[in-house]
């Protein structure tokens, strides 16, 4: 299996099917996740970035880093988020190569730290995350947070 993993900063060529991917995976309003893409092509900012992970010319994977995660802790970032791999490649240890490359791209990005919130419990203390506190959602959700270290 040859894996490739892209920022869709460095290839715009991928930014609709990243739109599109981010879309269906999570459900979310495509305007949203085009707004940020778009504008993540050409910000000053370091922040945000996105990321797919290819096998061959198929996107099995990505994730993002942003500012916030629609969260209260608006004083912890960056967040990584929508960590997705396809259904049919999971149980690979694919996620954990993600969130590897994630916590690279973020010290490159000049952050010592990582954070993001998830319902989920027991995945990622197995990549060294520590459940730090819990935030909340505007959509009335209470989500666990987490931080790692970069390197």
């Amino acid at each position: 299996m040859k894996l490739c993993i892209i920022g869709i900063r460095d290839n715009p060529n991928y930014v609709e099917q990243a739109i599109k991917y981010f879309t269906d995976c999570w459900g979310i309003d495509e305007r949203i996740y085009r707004d940020c893409i778009i504008h993540s092509l050409t910000t000053q900012s370091s922040l945000p970035r996105f990321y797919l992970m290819l096998e061959g010319a198929r996107i099995i994977g990505g994730y993002g880093l942003v500012t916030n995660d629609f969260v209260s802790r608006q004083d912890l970032f960056p967040y990584l988020c929508a960590l997705y791999i396809e259904e049919d490649m999971r149980g690979k240890e694919l996620g954990s190569v993600l969130l590897e490359h994630g916590r690279k791209e973020t010290k490159k990005l000049g952050f010592d730290k990582l954070y993001l919130c998830t319902e989920h419990k027991g995945y990622y203390e197995k990549y060294d995350w520590k459940k730090i506190g819990e935030g909340y959602h505007p959509w009335n959700q209470t989500s666990q947070i987490y931080e790692v270290d970069t390197f």
